[in-house]
C-alpha cells in the first residue's frame, strides 16, 4: 500500500538517478509496482510532489524552532534568523534534491508553482513575527510599506537558497554569513531610522506651516 512518504521517496530516488522527472505517471507507477490510481490518491502530478516536499521543509522548520524554550524570548529579528539557520540546516540532508529542484525551474520573476506552498507557510510565519515586532516597537510602522515586510523576507529566502546551492565553502560557512548579513540589513531597514525621524519632522513642519511667520522670518 503506497503512502505519501513512500511516493515522495520513490520520486526523489528517480529524479536524482535519472536527472529528470518520469515520462509519465504510468511509467512511474509501474516501476514502483503500484496501480496508477494509487498515485492519484495522493498527488495530481509530479510537480505536486515537489510542492509538498518543499512545504514540509518549512512546516518542519517552524515546528522545531517554536519548540525551543527560548523561542518566546526572541525578538522578531532573532526569530527570523532562527528560521533561516534551522531551515538550511534541515536542507543539508536533502541537498541533492534541493539543487535538482531549483536548477530545473525556469528563470522567471513569478513564483514557480512548486514553491507556492512553502511561500504561503513562510509568509504566514513572517506575518506573525512582524506583527509582534510592530506591537513591541522593534519594527517601524510605515504606511503602505509595513505589509510588504514579509515580501522582503521571502526575497531574502530565495536569494539565500540560490546562494546556498552554489556555496562550496567548508560547512557552508559563506551561507551562514549571507544569512546573518542579509537578515540584519533587512531588519535594519524595518526599524526606525534617521529617515523616519526626518519624515516625522517634515510632517510636523507641514502641520505648523505658519511657524516661520510667527517667528519673524516671513516677508521682509
Amino acid at each position: 500500500m503506497a503512502t505519501i512518504e513512500s511516493i515522495e521517496k520513490a520520486y526523489i530516488d528517480f529524479v536524482l538517478t535519472e536527472g529528470e522527472q518520469p515520462k509519465s505517471v504510468y511509467v512511474f507507477a509501474k516501476k514502483n509496482k503500484m496501480p496508477e490510481e494509487e498515485f492519484y490518491r495522493f498527488f495530481a502530478s509530479f510537480d505536486a510532489i515537489e510542492q509538498h516536499i518543499w512545504t514540509k521543509f518549512a512546516v518542519k522548520t517552524i515546528a522545531e524552532i517554536k519548540a525551543q524554550e527560548i523561542w518566546v524570548q526572541y525578538t522578531a529579528r532573532e526569530k527570523a534568523l532562527s528560521f533561516f539557520y534551522a531551515f538550511f540546516e534541515l536542507l543539508k540532508s536533502s541537498r541533492s534534491f534541493v539543487v535538482y529542484s531549483i536548477k530545473k525551474q525556469p528563470k522567471t520573476f513569478s513564483t514557480p508553482q512548486i514553491f507556492q506552498g512553502i511561500k504561503d507557510v513562510f509568509e504566514s510565519f513572517c506575518n506573525d513575527l512582524i506583527t509582534e515586532g510592530l506591537e513591541s516597537n522593534e519594527l517601524s510602522e510605515r504606511k503602505f510599506f509595513s505589509n510588504r515586510y514579509k515580501d522582503a523576507l521571502w526575497v531574502q529566502l530565495v536569494f539565500v537558497l540560490h546562494f546556498w546551492i552554489n556555496d562550496n565553502s567548508t560547512g557552508f560557512e559563506k551561507t551562514d554569513e549571507a544569512i546573518e548579513k542579509g537578515i540584519n540589513v533587512t531588519f535594519d531597514l524595518f526599524q526606525r531610522s534617521p529617515i523616519d525621524n526626518l519624515f516625522e519632522y517634515g510632517k510636523f513642519l507641514a502641520k505648523n506651516g505658519g511657524i516661520k511667520e510667527k517667528m519673524g522670518f516671513g516677508n521682509n
